[in-house]
């Protein structure tokens, strides 16, 4: 993006150096970092990481003061996860955008996709830190929020009774994170199992929990049949830090309520009449999904076909944006997806940047694993 600072970067690039920001990344995290880590940070230029964060925030108060729409959203939660005093807003949200040439060939941002769910939060910044000294790099990063992430996790609260509650989350692959986030924080890690209910209170190891971090998604708990000692909709004394409606409230669901020059064309699939016939041209996303779990890129009709008419309230066709590949690589132009990250306590707050560079359909670093130079990346502003 920046040219000098992409090529002064590439010209002092070796395998031996990224070898060795690896192991320092593994030795900060306090374990292996089980995803693919991008051999090069992104050097964005500052104006155009404020359009980002400044749309992105417009989209997420467009969505908190429509009413009409988060009563909609609401009939979305499954049963069991109507979550009890639902707060005014959100207080994790992530706003993932792709860079597309607009009608005048300048890069422009769209929308991937919006969750109001945590994400990398402490992470992140360990990983800017590391590309910094792993490479001798003296750049402007944008993760400088410890006081604020503290402050939305522990909300006035003890650590040890304030809890990261996952599934299995010594296997998670965010499981860099929650190390992190516990040494942040003095927080504990809990898996949902361990937890035990007695009357409205939670325990872990018999320590009551007044405040959790939910890292649990919905989704997985269904799928993978967990049993844990209490529901979500469970009338529980405890606070939430990040309330789990917001992660259905907004979502993918939103994509077709949001009006707005960076959002691309988004129908429900039950909805959608007649089916296109250039299928090539979107994207079929399930709402609720994480990681990209059953996206299909240029869906076919048989796929189309194959979801029961029951289902199709569930899923989202969406018009596909051509990303242009702006990042030059030893392996040539790359694409980037830009993850604005906010925090908001008092006000809404743009904390941080995930960076996903990727030469296929979709930008996981799940669907990049078998190639060089993509992958998680953070952002560097000049």
């Amino acid at each position: 993006m920046i040219p000098e600072l992409r090529g002064a970067f590439n010209e002092i690039f070796t395998p031996e150096k990224y070898r060795a920001f690896l192991s320092l990344l593994d030795e900060r995290c306090g374990t292996h970092v089980n995803f693919r880590i991008c051999e090069t940070p992104c050097f964005f230029p500052a104006p155009l990481i404020e359009t980002m964060q400044t749309a992105g925030a417009e989209l997420i108060r467009q969505l908190v003061q429509n009413e009409p729409y988060l009563k909609a959203a609401r009939q979305q939660i499954p049963p069991g996860f109507r979550v009890q005093n639902e707060p005014a807003r959100p207080m994790f949200i992530q706003v993932d955008f792709g860079l597309v040439r607009d009608e005048r060939g300048q890069l422009a941002p769209r929308l991937v996709e919006i969750q109001a769910f945590p994400s990398l939060y402490a992470y992140q910044p360990i990983l800017e830190k590391t590309y910094c000294d792993a490479y001798g790099l003296t750049v402007r990063g944008q993760s400088h929020h410890e006081e604020l992430f503290r402050r939305a996790i522990l909300g006035g609260h003890a650590p040890e009774n304030v809890v990261l509650l996952e599934i299995d989350p010594y296997h998670q692959k965010t499981l860099p994170d929650f190390l992190l986030t516990a040494k942040a924080t003095g927080i504990r890690i809990a898996d949902i199992r361990d937890v035990r209910k007695t009357g409205r209170k939670l325990y872990l190891d018999g320590i009551p929990i007044e405040r959790i971090y939910n890292r649990a998604i919905a989704d997985e708990l269904v799928r993978l049949d967990v049993h844990a000692d209490f529901r979500f909709d469970d009338d529980l004394d405890v606070e939430w830090a990040g309330h789990p409606n917001w992660f259905f409230l907004i979502s993918k669901f939103s994509l077709p309520y949001l009006k707005h020059p960076t959002v691309p064309e988004s129908w429900f699939l039950h909805k959608t009449n007649p089916i296109p016939d250039d299928l090539e041209n979107y994207v079929l996303k399930p709402l609720y999904s994480f990681a990209g779990l059953g996206v299909k890129v240029g869906p076919t009709r048989a796929d189309i076909d194959s979801i029961p008419e029951a289902e199709r309230p569930h899923y989202l066709l969406q018009r596909r944006m051509q990303f242009e590949p702006i990042i030059e690589t030893p392996f040539g132009p790359t694409q980037a997806e830009i993850r604005v990250m906010y925090i908001w306590v008092d006000e809404l707050t743009p904390v941080s940047l995930i960076v996903r560079m990727g030469r296929g359909k979709m930008m996981g670093v799940d669907h990049n694993r078998d190639k060089e130079w993509v992958g998680a990346s953070a952002a560097f502003l000049a």
